[in-house]
């Protein structure tokens, strides 16, 4: 009978907040920043920047007190025009080691950037709380299962083996995304714990297919799930508006504004607090 009387009274008790991080961020409702870490030689923006660990903490460091919500760090460049070198996962945990328990003590959520399991594996046990698949689970056979086993969040971004100028970009995305939700169904991966990101010049072929994705990234919202857009400093800017990739910064923002009006939930930026300054102001004016 005490039993009954305790399972009664912890069933009437106030909902406490979401267990994972992501989870509790998203229900604060506003659009979070997720600030980029690449601990690369060759990403297409800041390759090289970040090497040397103490650089790369305290750059996470800047980030933090800039207003980043999460922080993502990656190993290997997946750039999206071409000149990265695949490395293999030792490699990958090599970069990583010096770098990922020093930016997980800043206490913000940190997701972990790899399309390989046994990476996604390791940097959770380093305390990683939210896998980042630049494959959406389509490339590493495992990784479906080391999310499901650890219970994190994923984000699973559209991507493709070859491009396609005649596409229907946003189609192949949401056929693509039906097919990452199924991988992940089989897993046991839970839907609430599923971001869609549609993957921004990443097997996309012309700057064009980039502009559509974004212009219709409300179209993902049929799913039900989070949307993160990463726009920062992409090459579709620089067709509209010639610049080197640390000067599109104004396009960044811009594009990542008009994603959050048309439902993006998570923006990933090299530019934290030009980020968090732009969606501040775009809320403060709504508000009126």
């Amino acid at each position: 009978m005490a039993h009954h009387m305790i399972q009664a009274r912890a069933s009437s008790l106030p909902a406490t907040e979401p267990a994972d991080p992501l989870a509790r961020l998203l229900a604060a409702g506003r659009p979070l920043v997720m600030g980029i870490l690449n601990v690369t030689p060759d990403s297409f923006s800041d390759g090289g920047q970040f090497v040397e660990p103490k650089v790369a903490i305290d750059h996470a460091a800047r980030m933090a007190a800039e207003g980043a919500d999460i922080l993502d760090i990656g190993a290997e460049s997946s750039r999206p025009y071409g000149g990265n070198k695949p490395v293999d996962a030792d490699e990958e945990i090599a970069r990583l080691k010096p770098v990922l328990r020093e930016v997980v003590a800043l206490g913000l959520p940190v997701s972990i950037d790899t399309m390989k399991a046994s990476v996604a594996a390791w940097a959770i046990g380093q305390g990683a709380t939210i896998a980042n698949d630049v494959w959406g689970l389509q490339r590493d056979p495992d990784m479906a299962g080391v999310v499901a086993r650890h219970g994190i969040p994923v984000i699973v971004m559209h991507n493709r083996t070859s491009v396609d100028a005649a596409l229907d970009i946003v189609a192949d995305m949401i056929a693509f995304f039906d097919r990452t939700l199924a991988i992940a169904d089989k897993a046991g991966i839970a839907r609430d714990k599923i971001v869609l990101d549609p993957g921004i010049g990443f097997g996309k072929s012309t700057p064009d297919q980039s502009l559509q994705a974004l212009a219709h990234v409300d179209r993902l919202k049929a799913f039900g799930l989070p949307i993160l857009v990463g726009a920062s400093r992409k090459r579709f800017i620089d067709a509209i508006r010639p610049a080197p990739p640390d000067q599109r910064i104004g396009g960044s923002i811009a594009a990542h504004l008009i994603a959050v009006q048309r439902g993006a939930a998570i923006i990933r930026s090299h530019d934290v607090a030009e980020t968090v300054q732009a969606l501040a102001v775009m809320a403060a004016i709504g508000a009126k």
